[in-house]
């Protein structure tokens, strides 16, 4: 018998916690009557006017005026002359305006190792937790949670910060030839004549203006090469933000087209490869009509990199990464199909191309279907892997699977009953009936997992793991 534990934290959606966004209403007729109105006031009065927004909205963001004037460069084609710097920002002020990204739901957390784990006390590990925010028009973004885990297992969330930012792009993004190369083979690949033109390491106009070059010497067309190219580098991007944000404060917000209408259920984990150490997390980009899996790296927590994932076997939700390499090569959990759990191998960390099955539903709490809920934990019995499990009436549990080491295509057993399933308090929310989650983490004896209670608010769950790894051993095939 497994005793877990329930903890009483409820971290809820907080609707006070807002975006700047350009308000675009992709029509000139809507732009230039406002355009029109700001230029023709009095200086003194488009002042009094700024000054109030400000005194309404300024304690709300880190850099109102900066965004102001953003904003106001999207459209300062339609302003027929240079104003004043008063009338740029109530220009800009009129075509902002706030998101709030909690406005629906926060759920579905994954957790990890804080970078720093500097000024704790013996046995304390400093944790960031990610989670998936739901606003207007059900677009999600990501958002993060700091805290500790006690040495005897206690758990305190920090204070959050009021202010959020989404970070800056890195401009002229670029990549090595080699990567650029692997990812357009994936994809069709690139003729002879581009690919010995291009240098070792390029961005996206790099290689469109080398192109142009070679079609008026060549006396030819190559657009499907610049299709190709546009191609891998559209989906792709940096941010970066400021080292004086709280961790809290810091967003991922769909940037691409591919994400426009969500990054949802990041898995995060600490992947090492010898010396090296990164984060990785998966997550699932939708456009409003498709979905398509891809990552997102970083070493701080400041730097992130967004990439897509290419190859056959990229497909359908809930990848993800092992913590190291499996036999000298990356290493995935997948569900191709919707309804069973994969794995995957490959050498490169972006292409996937074939998969194995690896865990299909016997059982009648998890006939529906049966997905990861984030990376494995090793242990030397095997590879935990977290897993979620649909059964009747779209009720979502959480259960155990216990992979060989070495071999973590075979699974070694798996529980007989439900770890966790929603109890009276946790069944009723936004979805109701579904506890989620995309990850835990091991710190001394226990396995902590931070889950969603119906997509309304998170909570945590404590376990041995001795307990766990025990229980998975009685039913070891």
């Amino acid at each position: 018998m497994i005793d877990i534990k329930r903890t009483d934290i409820r971290l809820k959606a907080d609707p006070r916690k807002v975006i700047l966004k350009y308000l675009n209403f992709g029509n000139p007729a809507r732009f230039e009557p406002v355009i029109n109105y700001v230029m023709g006031l009095e200086e003194q009065e488009a002042a009094t006017q700024l000054a109030a927004i400000l005194a309404e909205f300024e304690d709300r963001h880190f850099d109102l005026k900066g965004e102001f004037l953003e904003n106001y460069e999207q459209l300062a084609h339609f302003v027929p002359e240079d104003p004043s710097l008063t009338k740029k920002l109530l220009t800009g002020a009129y075509f902002t305006h706030e998101y709030s990204i909690q406005a629906a739901a926060l759920f579905n957390p994954s957790i990890v190792a804080h970078p720093d784990q500097s000024n704790l006390g013996v046995g304390e590990l400093r944790f960031i937790m990610s989670l998936r925010a739901t606003g207007e028009g059900h677009i999600s973004s990501i958002t993060f949670q700091t805290g500790v885990i006690s040495a005897d297992g206690f758990i305190q969330l920090d204070p959050t910060s009021d202010k959020l930012t989404c970070g800056q792009h890195v401009p002229h993004l670029q990549f090595e030839k080699a990567f650029v190369i692997r990812r357009l083979e994936s994809i069709g690949g690139v003729s002879e004549l581009v690919r010995n033109n291009l240098p070792e390491r390029f961005s996206r106009l790099d290689a469109l203006l080398i192109i142009r070059r070679l079609e008026k010497q060549n006396d030819i067309k190559l657009s499907t090469d610049k299709k190709r190219i546009g191609k891998v580098f559209y989906e792709a991007y940096d941010l970066i933000y400021d080292d004086q944000s709280p961790l809290s404060s810091r967003v991922l917000y769909p940037q691409s087209g591919s994400e426009s209408k969500g990054m949802e259920d990041a898995r995060f984990v600490q992947f090492t490869d010898g010396e090296k150490k990164v984060f990785l997390a998966t997550y699932t980009a939708y456009n409003g009509k498709a979905i398509r899996p891809q990552i997102i790296e970083t070493t701080d927590f400041l730097h992130f990199g967004i990439r897509p994932l290419y190859g056959k076997a990229v497909s359908d939700k809930g990848m993800a990464f092992f913590p190291e390499k499996v036999r000298g090569k990356y290493a995935i959990i997948g569900r191709q199909g919707g309804r069973n759990l994969s794995i995957m191998y490959s050498d490169d960390l972006y292409c996937w191309e074939e998969y194995q099955p690896l865990q299909y539903p016997q059982r009648d709490w998890e006939m529906l279907q049966i997905g990861n809920c984030g990376s494995p934990v090793k242990t030397p019995a095997g590879w935990l892997m977290l897993t979620h499990m649909v059964g009747p009436m779209r009720k979502y549990v959480l259960s155990f699977s216990l992979l060989d080491l070495v071999e973590p295509e075979k699974v070694l057993a798996s529980l007989e009953k439900p770890l966790l399933s929603p109890n009276a308090e946790e069944r009723e929310g936004y979805v109701p009936n579904v506890l989620y989650t995309c990850g835990l983490i091991q710190h001394g004896k226990n396995l902590v997992i931070p889950y969603a209670m119906s997509d309304s608010a998170i909570s945590f769950a404590t376990v041995e793991t001795d307990a766990v790894v025990q229980e998975l051993l009685k039913n070891k095939k």
